[in-house]
């Protein structure tokens, strides 16, 4: 991944910069220290990402990422912020916005974040090269081709924002077991988890082990996901993600909690019930009802 950092503080530039490519997690290809100078460096340089720190003089992020798009930049943003307020949240959400990296700067939260974004924006272009793909071959007049239960199930994670978590491949992989079952109705998870681990080619001796690990893996996975459209829908419940996928795949109480946990900038935030098996059911059944539209 290329990446191009704009931040009034050197220090921390300097620091991400080790980070990034310490950690080799990417190739830093360019900085500035105002979004003035940045701006034509970025168009020119074209990165995939951009690290970007929302208070600096002259311009600042929210104001530089707006120009950046206006003339025609299409790469993912991530915010550098030391105070994350709800309108800042909004705003930042509103000119497309996806992670933010809080300050002082800590090493094991830039990992995890790039990390993530950065499997996230591969996977999105994934799904960008099949959609062309497929719109290549309606052109082509040729007969409509079946999307996939992998393709189905990533467009969902994306647009729940948890594409990129480390939980998704597990979660297509159980899909895909309850398609080949033809299920009517999800198995104990135990056993859906062990089949799951088993399509993957894992070891029988180490299933016990690597299921407790899946089942932690989508969890977390999905606690990402009500963050996510809790944020949304903290800024606006009528975006389009937060209307269709909060009522449906989870406990709407937990997701309208966290949303006042937003609202109201609450520090130390309550727990949240993960209901694991809802969350994995209406998936499958979504999915299926997806498929058989695309026979």
């Amino acid at each position: 991944m290329r990446y191009f950092i704009v931040d009034d503080d050197k220090a921390s530039r300097l620091m991400l910069k080790n980070i990034l490519e310490g950690q080799e997690l990417g190739m830093v290809i360019g900085e500035a220290d105002s979004g003035v100078k940045a701006i034509p460096q970025i168009l020119s340089l074209t990165p995939d990402l951009v690290l970007i720190d929302l208070l600096m003089p002259d311009l600042d992020g929210i104001e530089t990422i707006q120009q950046l798009k206006s003339q025609g930049f299409n790469g993912q943003f991530i915010m550098l912020s030391q105070v994350v307020s709800k309108e800042m949240v909004g705003e930042a959400y509103q000119v497309g916005v996806e992670f933010f990296i809080h300050k002082p700067i800590n090493q094991i939260e830039v990992q995890s974040v790039l990390r993530r974004t950065a499997e996230q924006l591969r996977l999105k272009n994934s799904l960008t090269t099949i959609r062309e793909s497929l719109a290549l071959i309606g052109t082509l007049d040729q007969p409509k081709v079946k999307r996939t239960i992998k393709e189905i199930v990533l467009a969902k994670l994306h647009d729940m924002g948890i594409i990129g978590e480390s939980g998704s491949r597990d979660i297509v992989t159980i899909v895909e077991v309850l398609a080949e079952q033809n299920a009517a109705q999800l198995p104990p998870l135990k056993e859906l988890y062990e089949a799951a681990l088993h399509k993957m080619g894992v070891q029988a001796k180490e299933i016990p082990k690597e299921s407790k690990a899946m089942e932690q893996r989508i969890r977390r996975s999905i606690l990402t996901a009500i963050d996510h459209l809790a944020s949304l829908g903290a800024v606006d419940y009528t975006i389009s993600e937060f209307e269709y996928y909060a009522p449906r795949f989870f406990d709407f109480q937990e997701i309208t909690q966290r949303m006042k946990q937003i609202q109201e900038e609450s520090f130390g935030m309550k727990a949240v019930k993960v209901n694991s098996k809802k969350f994995l059911q209406v998936l499958y059944i979504e999915t299926m009802e997806e498929q058989k539209k695309n026979l």
